[in-house]
């Protein structure tokens, strides 16, 4: 009687631990999510169509991966409109070469507006609810 008291206790801590493992998963799984922003081939002489998709429009704690799909360097900087100055301790990428990323997550609500500094008639915007 003793032994199958025991492998009946030690099946269900095995069952919680299987349980509790899934559990703690699934919930990792579902804290942010990645949306990709193209920057489109010949983006250099558009505007607000040179990334795509523009606005992007995500929630809290999702990262957004922007794609140089063109054939020339680019970048990705946070700007203030109104100033047309880069915003201080806002997200900023390197140069991206072509098929280079740059990935962002963001973990406040807002407007986030972004521009590349090598051709600053490209624009786009980040819409977090």
């Amino acid at each position: 009687m003793t032994t199958i008291t025991i492998l009946v206790v030690v099946g269900i801590i095995s069952i919680f631990a299987v349980k509790g493992s899934t559990l703690f998963t699934s919930v990792e799984a579902q804290e942010g999510s990645t949306v990709s922003v193209s920057i489109v081939p010949g983006a250099s002489t558009l505007t607000d169509t040179a990334f795509q998709p523009n606005p992007v429009n995500i929630k809290i704690g999702d990262t957004v991966r922007w794609t140089n799909d063109d054939n020339t360097i680019h970048t990705v900087i946070e700007w203030n409109p109104s100033t047309g100055e880069d915003v201080e301790g806002g997200f900023a990428s390197d140069i991206l070469g072509p098929g280079v990323t740059f990935d962002h997550t963001f973990n406040q609500t807002g407007t986030f507006e972004y521009y590349c500094n090598l051709h600053p008639n490209m624009v786009g915007t980040v819409v977090v609810s």
